[in-house]
This record gives structure tokens, sequence and C-alpha cells, in this order.
């Protein structure tokens, strides 16, 4: 199985977000920073959050992200 990353986040929440939205949609997703295993949150800044998807889920994976992007938020 090859993952892909998909997008880079500066930000551990906003990589939760999108982490969540392709659970939602079905797709398995997974995180992956390099901040010492939370210890050092701010190395994310430099090094970025990862979001990885199998290959073959990659570009399904983009759809979900850029139609959630593109959704005008609730009020």
């Amino acid at each position: 199985m090859e993952l892909v990353v998909i997008r880079t986040f500066t930000d551990r929440i906003e990589a939760e977000l999108a982490h969540s939205a392709l659970e939602a949609a079905g797709i398995a997703s997974m995180l992956r920073s390099d901040d010492a295993g939370g210890l050092r949150p701010h190395m994310t800044l430099t090094n970025g959050v990862e979001l990885l998807v199998r290959a073959e889920d990659a570009a399904a994976a983009r759809a979900v992200l850029d139609d959630d992007q593109r959704r005008p938020p609730s009020s």
C-alpha cells in the first residue's frame, strides 16, 4: 500500500479538521508531523503536518477537501 501526501498544514488544528472531513467521507487518512511527539509543537511551523491517504484515494480525498474549502460557513 502506497501512501501519498495530499496536503501539508502549518496548523495542527487545521490538519485535524481535514483528517476528520476525510474520515466522515469514508476515506482513511493519517497525519504525520515531526514535532518531537507533541513536545515541540512550534516545529510544525517549519516542518508542517502532512495529511496522507492511500494513493488510490488521493483524487477523491483532494475533491473532498477542495469542496470543504468552497463551502460557506454555516450560521
